[in-house]
């Protein structure tokens, strides 16, 4: 009898390759399906996008030019003119670059796939997924643009006949073109986009693709969740009221937490570039609330959001309006005196308050002031001063034609000096990886654009960082009076973040030159708002302090200075409480409406909600 067992074994055998065929079949299909409803959703969503485009008679495609315009930055590169060079030297220079390139790429090619498939630079976190190191191809491309862009900024920065300035025009202009064309930005070059893609089926360069037709209609990056936060409900929560209101601002006044609170009250001047609530933006992180558990009555100023009907207002106004705010909280607590805080562009401002009360013999209005970031003499006032040629002057005019200054190109400006992180990086994980939204508080403000007045904002571009003009005795009248910072007596506690991309640290030392009564300088870690917003719970970051009282440069009070872990807002307490000890009962008009001064609304007011 033949024996049947070998045919036994292969009946099941190719059942079962028929089975993986028809279910890998099966799975093609899906695939294929699969992304065909990809593709033809992506084709909807272009073609919406488009219709919209056309029924708005190219509104938004001349919002697209201008902020493509403005995010090219700082003046043009036809702006760049050498002087006479050695044409010979120009030679040189351009063949060591050649040389360096073939012996790359011969190190490349001689050395077979390992040479390839070297690990990525570290230092460079964009490049940290492990597809950039499994793979050769993938290696290679991210190798060359590293190589690229060493020998393209050493280029920049050997270029001979350009003055200073030019040069670091043409550098950041460089290294922001180099970051734009990186692999990582381009889903078929980088392997992270192309894993992702295959995983998902194609939904998430679907949902990248939404998420970037999204941002093209509102004219502005999305960092975070825009609906996980509401102020008022789990942001700016800190209890308090507004007890007064002009058409450039309103005041808030929060509620006290303890029984007793220092006499003289303190009231802080926020930047209106941005909004104020920076500065509260929940339990754990609140200044404000912070502020006011240390027994402080603590007063805020919520700057409205310019419109057309604020074209007109100047620096004048916002100095009068913080002189009003002091006035109005000396008024209703009946006080000689009050702190004060300034932020940034609000310090700058304060500034020029002290120098007018000075003028007018009325410094005492002002126990103290604090500089948190803020400049006043403008010479090293870092990339900023790249945004203000006269090109881009002539952009601003443009752009602010109706009124104002839209708030998203100020934004745009701010998110260009860091573009690595906060442009770049969201393209790839907002486009490419499709990724969802994190509910982030502080880049949800970031993201919270206010707009800036025509007439303020232009003549703060001349006069400060063009001209500097404020450290020049005379040079700036407020209210037709001439000032000088030179005659600022107010005791002041000056903050400096070390790692300050917006302020930088050389410029806000400054003020040590030209305020002539007592100062005390502070250096924190980290940056604009990260080194002012750290609360001491936090347990992050470390500040230095210098008590020798000779110090007379940035240099000697950093060589002399003493590092301290963590926050320095119980410095500043301990400082502030000695400027002006005397306690007194917390009650009366020490509770927000409750004396002279009524409640208009809850904080945080209706001005920080208005766009």
């Amino acid at each position: 009898m033949a024996d049947k067992s070998g045919e036994d074994a292969v009946g099941p055998g190719l059942e079962q390759a028929g089975q993986d065929l028809m279910e890998g079949t099966q799975n093609l299909l899906e695939q294929m399906q699969q992304w065909g409803f990809v593709t033809l959703r992506a084709q909807q969503l272009l073609g919406e996008f488009a219709a919209e485009q056309l029924a708005d008679g190219r509104l938004a495609e001349q919002s697209e030019t201008m902020m493509r315009r403005w995010m090219e930055g700082a003046d043009a590169p036809a702006r760049y003119r050498l002087s006479a060079q050695d044409p010979m030297d120009v030679m040189r220079r351009q063949s060591e670059m050649i040389t360096s390139s073939f012996e790359y790429w011969g190190k490349l090619m001689t050395s077979g796939l390992d040479g390839w498939n070297q690990p990525v630079e570290t230092r460079d976190k964009r490049f940290r997924h492990e597809g950039w190191d499994n793979h050769p191809v993938f290696a290679a491309i991210a190798q060359a643009y590293q190589f690229t862009v060493e020998r393209m900024l050493a280029w920049a920065d050997d270029i001979d006949g350009l003055n200073p300035d030019m040069k670091a025009k043409l550098r950041f202009n460089l290294s922001n073109a180099l970051d734009a064309v990186s692999p990582t930005n381009f889903a078929m070059t980088n392997p992270q986009v192309l894993e992702r893609a295959y995983e998902t089926r194609g939904e998430s360069l679907l949902k990248g693709l939404e998420h970037m037709l999204s941002d093209l209609r509102k004219g502005q990056l999305t960092h975070t969740d825009p609906n996980a936060f509401e102020l008022g409900e789990n942001i700016a929560t800190t209890p308090g009221k507004v007890v007064h209101e002009t058409p450039l601002y309103q005041l808030i006044h929060y509620a006290p937490t303890t029984d007793k609170v220092l006499k003289t009250p303190l009231v802080v001047f926020p930047p209106w570039i941005n909004r104020f609530y920076i500065l509260d933006l929940n339990e754990k992180k609140s200044f404000v609330k912070w502020v006011v558990d240390q027994g402080v009555s603590l007063f805020m100023v919520s700057w409205k959001s310019a419109d057309a009907s604020m074209a007109d207002v100047e620096w004048d106004d916002y100095v009068a309006a913080q002189i009003d705010a002091i006035d109005t909280i000396r008024d209703a607590l009946g006080v000689e005196q009050v702190h004060t805080i300034g932020y940034c562009v609000a310090g700058t401002t304060l500034a020029a308050t002290l120098a007018l009360l000075a003028e007018r013999d009325e410094a005492d209005k002002v126990a103290s002031a604090t500089f948190f970031t803020a400049q006043v003499d403008f010479e090293e006032a870092g990339d900023l001063l790249l945004f203000t040629g006269d090109e881009h002057m002539q952009l601003v005019e443009q752009l602010s034609e109706p009124g104002y200054l839209d708030g998203r190109y100020m934004a745009a400006t701010f998110n260009m000096l860091r573009g690595r992180d906060l442009i770049w990086n969201y393209v790839v994980t907002n486009y490419l990886l499709g990724e969802d939204y994190p509910a982030f508080d502080l880049l949800h403000w970031n993201g919270d654009t206010t707009n800036l007045p025509r007439k303020w904002h232009r003549s703060y571009l001349d006069d400060l960082y063009r001209e500097n003009k404020l450290v020049k005795p005379g040079a700036i009248r407020i209210d037709g009076t001439p000032i000088d910072l030179g005659k600022i007596e107010t005791p002041a506690y000056i903050q400096a973040g070390k790692e300050d991309h917006i302020a930088p640290l050389a410029s806000v030392w400054k003020l040590m030159d030209h305020l002539s009564g007592e100062k005390r300088f502070v250096l924190a870690g980290s940056g604009h708002i990260a080194g002012v917003v750290n609360p001491p719970a936090a347990e992050k970051y470390q500040h230095w302090t210098n008590e020798d009282a000779g110090v007379e440069t940035l240099d000697e009070f950093i060589a002399g200075a003493s590092e301290t872990k963590g926050s320095w807002w119980p410095d500043w307490i301990k400082w502030l409480r000695d400027q002006a000890p005397e306690e007194v009962p917390a009650k009366g008009g020490r509770k927000p409406g409750k004396g002279k001064l009524k409640a208009i609304e809850d904080a945080p007011g209706r001005y920080v909600k208005s766009r």
